[in-house]
């Protein structure tokens, strides 16, 4: 068993406001840089549902799967399926989960946790595949990047 990636982050704003900017606002913070189309990255795309697409949409008009919904708590939980492999490419039988909550620790002031679990399903791949994740560049910078689109 690998251990998940665990980050959170505390936002200054409200829980509801940061479920929404997370969710429905993911093109206003999602780093262009993490996408696997072929073409730059033009929106980022989360249908804000149980069962709702994440998609990217390239420069060249391409939708590049990343997962779906799995679980629709608003505004105090999310669960993602990802499905991006270990190669970076997207594949509709592959999945790993994403997990968000939003813990309110004021009226405007949120805690975001965010676990990325189930890793041992990389196989061989997994130590490297959890420490490209897990490394600065990864949920870590893709979290503070919503923190201050949430906070602003």
């Amino acid at each position: 068993m690998i251990a998940p990636v665990r980050k959170e982050v505390l936002v200054e704003a409200s829980v509801e406001r940061c479920f929404e900017v997370f969710t429905a606002g993911i093109d206003r913070w999602w780093p262009r840089e993490h996408h696997i189309g072929k073409s730059p990255l033009v929106r980022e795309v989360l249908e804000p549902r149980l069962g709702g697409r994440w998609y990217g949409v390239s420069a060249d008009g391409e939708e590049c799967d990343v997962g779906k919904v799995l679980v629709w708590e608003p505004p105090r939980r999310l669960v993602l399926a990802w499905q991006i492999t270990k190669d970076w490419q997207y594949h509709p039988d592959f999945v790993t989960e994403i997990e968000v909550l939003f813990t309110a620790e004021g009226p405007r002031r949120t805690r975001v946790e965010l676990e990325h679990r189930n890793l041992e399903r990389y196989g061989d791949a997994a130590p490297a595949f959890k420490k490209q994740i897990d490394a600065p560049g990864g949920w870590g910078r893709i979290l503070e990047s919503f923190a201050r689109t949430a906070a602003g």
